[in-house]
């Protein structure tokens, strides 16, 4: 019998990754990368010169089929397979990044009448300039008393699908008009592979709070944000809404012929990248909470009821692993404030030894700040850099560093920095332990976790659990793979189910980081200190973080 392989494409927010992936054992073949002809469109509209407002972030839809048309033939040409092997293939996406089509599922934004007006371009996850129509959608969702609410920790996002679409109906009404659909952008990709406009739990769950009981919010509630919103969702936001491993649809014989790959080939339905990455590192059960490291963290974590857990991002059953409700946190900056330390605040000494080591500043950092001992800096920090995306959901919230003197050095404040975005995470498990959802081991992927150990050896004392290292770079990747796999099916050599993807082609290393009781006693007392400060500064004890905010703007 022949090897069969999937392959796996996960889009990023600068480009696209393709892994060709052996489905005997998720031993990854062979993968490329295409940056994104276009980048980030977020200054200029392409072709127009045009000038975009602030707060705007825009993509281009054709770069997303020029990743197919690169990288899936390079990965195939790389590994010497025979194309007729791969049995499926899948996606997964950046999300909110949604875009306006017409009747035939084309973007609007590559059509002459429409392409100058910057609203028919794919707006991506970080667009945030329909933040006015996210206030006004919670605070309209709040006074109705909408049961929907709490499943998003009270607020929903400027970064998705309602705030989006509202805005384009406010400021280009003629778009929302020409929009036959409007789709979040990997469901838009699926149907230029297969013809098939089929949309996934994971993102109408997340982020266009979609229920698999219940629907969309019903017409009642849009007709109360907007009338012209009344009838939105069984209109432009109609269709099925597949589970995860769900078979799309075959590949289409021009697509098959674009890509190198066989007609018909199996096409599972599009996915979010960080609840890709869960089957990924083994994980289909509960009691396993998967981290996706890198400038932010996702958490995420399965479930066998529906709970309220306060700040958490969402809750949606199917959402991650068919069969299961699937809960979803967040800190909004990890790496992001790791990076702005080194890049922002590192005195030029700590430059220039690094570089006289030979080594980069983090690494430097790194090795000094592990010569110390949990507390011994005296120092405590709320790690709200970029707000507090949970437990608190407050974007208004900002950063605290508390202890220093004229002694402290350079590698303490790093550690105080590590120390506290463990504290972060420590919430986030507490809350969801707290809620009936339990916790018992952390997982962890991304770049951050193959970077820097002692960063995760805090996190397993001040967590108090075992953290285990996914073996793969590219876990997004591998889990789309993994779903393809599904979609395809045993009698054409993938799975039938995603627990037996995982249990034959997850990658975890031997090596974990385990609590270190000594640690552990004295990261409690500093965690108490750490939920004082954060109950004080966070829940309204001291709004000081917030009047700075606007004393700054009216400056």
């Amino acid at each position: 019998m022949s090897k069969k392989y999937a392959i796996g494409v996960d889009y990023g927010t600068q480009s696209g990754r393709a892994v060709l992936v052996d489905l005997a054992d998720g031993r990854e073949v062979a993968d490329h990368v295409t940056p994104y002809p276009h980048h980030v469109i977020d200054e200029t509209l392409p072709g127009t010169g045009m000038k975009l407002e602030y707060d705007w972030a825009l993509q281009h839809p054709a770069d997303y089929i020029e990743v197919l048309k690169r990288s899936v033939p390079e990965v195939i040409r790389e590994s010497g397979i025979d194309p007729a092997e791969v049995v499926g293939i899948g996606i997964d996406f950046t999300a909110c990044t949604m875009l306006p089509v017409n009747e035939e599922g084309e973007p609007l934004c590559l059509l002459p009448e429409y392409r100058e007006n910057p609203h028919s371009w794919t707006k991506l996850w970080k667009h945030h300039a329909g933040q006015p129509e996210a206030e006004e959608i919670n605070r309209i969702a709040k006074e109705r008393g909408e049961k929907w609410l709490p499943r998003y920790g009270g607020k929903i996002s400027s970064e998705w699908m309602m705030a989006k679409v509202w805005q384009i109906l406010n400021e280009a009404p003629e778009i929302y008009d020409a929009a036959d659909q409007f789709l979040e952008a990997t469901d838009w990709v699926i149907s230029q592979m297969t013809g098939n406009i089929v949309r996934n739990s994971c993102t109408a769950g997340y982020k266009a709070i979609w229920h698999k009981e219940d629907g969309y919010p019903d017409k009642e509630f849009f007709k109360a944000l907007d009338p012209r919103l009344e009838n939105l969702t069984e209109t432009k936001l109609r269709g099925e809404i597949a589970p995860l491993g769900t078979k799309a649809g075959g590949l289409t014989p021009q697509t098959a012929e674009m890509i190198g790959l066989k007609a018909g080939t199996a096409v599972a339905v599009g996915n979010v990248d960080a609840h890709a990455a869960v089957p990924a590192v083994g994980v289909v059960s509960p009691g396993k909470l998967v981290m996706a490291m890198g400038t932010s963290i996702c958490h995420m974590l399965l479930g066998e009821t529906e709970r309220e857990v306060e700040g958490m991002c969402g809750v949606v059953e199917d959402g991650i692993i068919p069969g299961f409700y699937g809960y979803e946190a967040g800190q909004s900056a990890v790496g992001d404030i790791f990076e702005w330390y080194v890049e922002e605040a590192v005195p030029a000494y700590v430059k220039e030894a690094a570089a006289e080591e030979g080594v980069n500043i983090h690494v430097w950092l790194e090795g000094r700040a592990a010569a110390y001992k949990p507390g011994q800096t005296g120092l405590l920090a709320l790690d709200w850099w970029n707000g507090n995306r949970s437990v608190l959901v407050d974007t208004n919230l900002t950063g605290l560093l508390l202890g220093c003197t004229l002694l402290t050095k350079p590698e303490e404040i790093y550690r105080t920095l590590l120390e506290a975005t463990a504290f972060g995470t420590r919430k986030i498990v507490d809350a969801f332990h707290h809620a009936g959802v339990t916790v018992d081991v952390l997982y962890a992927c991304g770049g951050l976790p193959q970077k820097n150990r002692l960063l995760m050896q805090i996190y397993a004392d001040v967590t108090n659990r075992e953290i285990k290292v996914a073996a793969s770079k590219q876990t997004p990747a591998l889990g789309a793979a993994m779903f393809a796999a599904v979609a395809a099916g045993s009698e054409q050599g993938g799975y039938d189910t995603i627990m037996e993807a995982a249990a034959k082609m997850a990658r975890i290393r031997e090596e974990s980081y385990k609590p270190i009781p000594e640690n552990v006693a004295i990261y409690e007392k500093l965690y108490q200190e750490y939920s004082r400060l954060h109950d004080y500064f966070g829940r309204g004890g001291n709004n000081v973080m917030k009047t700075l905010k606007a004393i700054k703007e009216e400056a």
